[in-house]
């Protein structure tokens, strides 16, 4: 899956969770994309089966969406861990790079983080 695809799954798991419901409109909102772009990017992901829309336009994860969601929001959530702690970064820019890094960091070296964020958890 693409670095966009990966965003989108990511944005609607986080929204769902915030609010319950997700439409389009919550997606481009919140990314701030045209409803254009979302509206093409919703059909990729369901073209994919990554999503589901129900008739009232809410936007549904599928299984494997659900389970790619939340794959990618525990490498964001581990890697600004990661960031702070190792950089010394801030949140907001911890949290930017680890956007950019949760789309090509390796499984091997994403294991590796989270060992090192588990064994230095209370320094």
């Amino acid at each position: 899956m693409h670095e966009s695809g990966e965003d989108y799954i990511e944005t609607i798991y986080l929204l769902k969770k915030k609010n319950g419901t997700v439409r389009s409109i919550d997606v481009a909102n919140e990314l701030g994309f045209s409803r254009p772009s979302v509206s093409r990017a919703v059909g990729i992901l369901r073209d994919n089966g990554l999503i589901t829309m129900e008739d009232d336009g809410e936007l549904m994860l599928t299984e494997e969406g659900l389970k790619t969601a939340k794959t990618v929001y525990e490498k964001h959530t581990n890697l600004t861990k990661f960031l702070m702690m190792t950089a010394g970064v801030n949140e907001d820019i911890a949290e930017t790079d680890a956007c950019r890094i949760e789309h090509i960091i390796s499984p091997e070296t994403f294991k590796g983080i989270k060992k090192y964020i588990r064994d230095h958890k209370n320094d």
